[in-house]
């Protein structure tokens, strides 16, 4: 076992005294702060009590013992590893003593590097070949697999290749180095990612050993890398790259590039799109500085304007390290990105101009803005993060702890009106991922939808996941299926999803209730509303209200223009029931249903709920107030929230055929109009209500949906 293996092991076991003996040891566990790179964890919980730092060193060394190398790379690759993050170390009071004295905390490769140079120092004096070669290979720890995910160039390895230069390794023995240490980093954070970069790495070490650029670099080469992990995930980084190069001069914009170390670049933006993605690399090599009062008297310029003249050639790092730890919070257990923050930088972006990114100009939103800093002692390094305003992180905070209360929905409005977010834009946040997983899970129900498909031209209104998308390609490949959504989430989402499974379909972002905007007249064969209609009702502010029925009618009638004539309209939706003055009783068979019923009845939005008690655990309500109550109660606490937002049940069916000819008119031929209670409510309730009428006759479920075609004259 390799001697700082047993020293861990012996610190574990109680053996405080270890620490004495080891000086990087009592550096690592003598952390007050947690530096760990988010990206890597999947529950920041866990962290609570934890040296992530001590268990990714002890992987390391772990992986290091099991490894078939010569007793001289194992004795220098052991003292590599132990000293590679110490800089990540040390008490509060160590950091700050260490920062003052120009220890760059915050490139830790560097500030390890020079932790270690100062331990030799204190020690042995000057440096022998063997420490000279321990302190290049911990000043460059970790770069080859960033130069593989683009955040660092091919020029920041030259001191690697100056061993080779200056007689201190032969180019063969440099490569008998490189490749098991970077084994060990790779998979010190799993096997995985080293099985994926394994052959790339080599080919890399062996060019650093050999003094050459390993390929060609281009600016867009660097991008791709810094976008691999999206672009894995369905990104069209090429296309969107290409249409913001046809906007500006992206080479000349981005030479300042060439010249930095990006650090934590893919953990802080990987969610955003390539347009927000370049907005926010521009605006870091362009905007405002904020500088510590003692470095006031270096140039206040941007980046790009310091790498244009002599004192700005000491800016070597842009860190996004503030950025990637403002992004992410502890959800069920489970790291989750921060949707509420990510939601309103997204619009900051979207607001901004090219041109202004350019310039560096501040956002107007008094809530949000972009902050680059410069701290003492720090010249080299530029911090880069949106700072939300202290009303703004209150109110995220509260969302946050709100998200499973109905106080949720109303922080969530405050949060719309903060940054100026439509409502039906960004209906969910914190599970908008399992809400597209839910609608893709209705599959089944909506299959008898193809059944009414007229023509080889479809639009499908708000596609959700892009289950009925993915079906009209399976069963009807002759079909040519377009989603359209004014979620630009839900649209980056699917696009994502087009392309790594291949598929035929397009998602186009668009309003429902203006689709010539993006469709010609006469342009589609068949336009379906499948669950989105009642969605529309209940969130769209239309003539400044919400469930307004005018709203249904505005989709109506923008659905009709684009058809061609023999062209359908095809809705599956709520439904209420009629006669409505029909009565049903409810008993609760559960301890909480009438708390449940009461509450509902308080946070429903869409009108007023009327019941009657007869009983502590019964009561008599109109049948679509009920209809309205048990379909949110099957749905469960989790989406509570949401569905007190929505009135699932707007017309009856005769109401339907009122609105459609007060939409389009006489003209248009209702082809069906079908009422019918979806498959699994019945399921869902067994055990919990028994549902009767006046009498108390068990009677069954009222109606849930309808099916509705409406067809164009030829």
């Amino acid at each position: 076992m390799l001697d700082s293996l047993g020293a861990i092991s012996a610190y574990r076991q109680g053996d405080l005294s270890v620490t004495e003996k080891y000086e990087w040891l009592k550096y690592i566990v003598s952390a007050e702060e947690q530096i760990v790179n988010l990206e890597r964890i999947t529950s920041i919980s866990e962290l609570a009590g934890a040296n992530p730092v001590l268990d990714y060193v002890e992987r390391t060394l772990r992986i290091l013992d099991d490894l078939s190398v010569s007793f001289w790379i194992r004795e220098l690759l052991e003292e590599v590893l132990v000293w590679s993050e110490t800089a990540k170390g040390g008490t509060m009071r160590e950091r700050m003593k260490w920062q003052a004295s120009g220890v760059n905390l915050f490139v830790h490769n560097q500030g390890s590097g020079e932790l270690y140079a100062r331990y030799i120092q204190d020690h042995h004096g000057d440096m022998n070949l063997r420490h000279k070669v321990i302190h290049t290979l911990i000043t460059t720890h970790g770069l080859v697999g960033q130069y593989i995910r683009g955040e660092i160039v091919f020029s920041e390895n030259h001191s690697l290749t100056q061993l080779v230069k200056a007689g201190y390794l032969t180019a063969d023995e440099l490569i008998r180095l490189l490749i098991p240490l970077n084994r060990c980093i790779l998979s010190g954070v799993s096997e995985e990612l080293w099985h994926t970069v394994e052959s790339e790495t080599s080919q890399i070490v062996i060019a650093i050993a050999e003094g050459r650029e390993p390929e060609e670099r281009t600016y867009i080469k660097r991008l791709e890398r810094l976008r691999s992990g999206s672009i894995r995930q369905g990104e069209a980084f090429s296309s969107e790259i290409s249409q913001i190069e046809a906007k500006i001069d992206l080479p000349a914009i981005l030479l300042p590039l060439g010249n930095l170390t990006l650090w934590f670049v893919e953990a802080a933006l990987q969610d955003y799109s390539v347009e927000e993605f370049m907005k926010v690399m521009l605006i870091s090599l362009n905007g405002e500085i904020e500088q510590h009062p003692k470095n006031l008297d270096m140039l206040s310029a941007s980046i790009t304007d310091r790498m244009k003249q002599e004192q700005g050639k000491s800016v070597r790092h842009l860190s996004f390290e503030p950025l990637m730890n403002e992004m992410y919070y502890d959800y069920k257990g489970f790291k989750k990105l921060n949707v509420y923050k990510k939601r309103m930088i997204e619009q900051y972006l979207r607001q901004m101009s090219w041109d202004s990114c350019l310039k560096g100009i501040p956002g107007d939103n008094p809530h949000l803005r972009y902050r680059m800093e410069q701290k003492e002692g720090l010249e080299d390094t530029i911090f880069f993060t949106f700072e939300f305003s202290r009303a703004a992180e209150k109110l995220i905070e509260f969302c946050i702890e709100a998200e499973k209360s109905p106080l949720y929905e109303k922080a969530v409005l405050m949060l719309f009106d903060l940054f100026g977010l439509r409502r039906d834009a960004y209906d969910r946040f914190h599970n908008e991922d399992t809400y597209l997983q839910d609608m893709n899970s209705s599959g089944d129900y909506k299959k008898v939808i193809l059944d009414y498909i007229a023509g080889t031209r479809v639009v499908d209104i708000g596609p959700g996941g892009g289950i009925l998308l993915d079906l009209i390609e399976e069963e009807m490949p002759h079909v040519h299926a377009v989603g359209i959504d004014i979620s630009s989430n839900v649209i980056e989402t699917l696009e994502k999803r087009k392309r790594l499974e291949a598929r035929r379909w397009d998602v186009v972002k668009g309003d429902a209730l203006n689709l010539r905007e993006d469709l010609e007249p006469g342009s589609v064969d068949t336009v379906i509303f499948s669950s989105i209609l009642h969605e529309l009702y209940s969130y769209i502010e239309y003539e400044g209200c919400r469930f307004n029925p005018d709203t249904v009618i505005a989709a109506l009638r923008s659905a009709y223009e684009i058809l061609s004539p023999g062209g359908r309209i095809i809705i599956r939706d709520g439904i209420k029931t009629e006669p409505e003055e029909i009565v049903r009783r409810i008993r609760f068979l559960e301890e909480d249903g009438m708390q449940w019923l009461l509450r509902y009845v308080e946070d429903f939005k869409g009108r007023t709920i009327r019941y009657e008690a007869l009983s502590d655990n019964e009561v008599q309500m109109p049948i679509n107030d009920a209809m309205e109550f048990l379909y949110t109660y099957t749905w469960g606490e989790e989406a509570y929230v949401h569905e007190v937002q929505e009135q699932f049940g707007y017309f009856t069916p005769s109401q339907y055929e009122s609105v459609i000819r007060e939409a389009i008119g006489h003209e248009a031929k209702i082809v069906v109009c079908e009422h019918f209670l979806q498959a699994g409510y019945t399921e869902a309730l067994l055990g919990r209500i028994e549902f009767m009428d006046v009498s108390g006759h068990p009677v069954s479920l009222p109606d849930s949906t309808c099916l509705i075609v409406i067809e164009k004259p030829e």
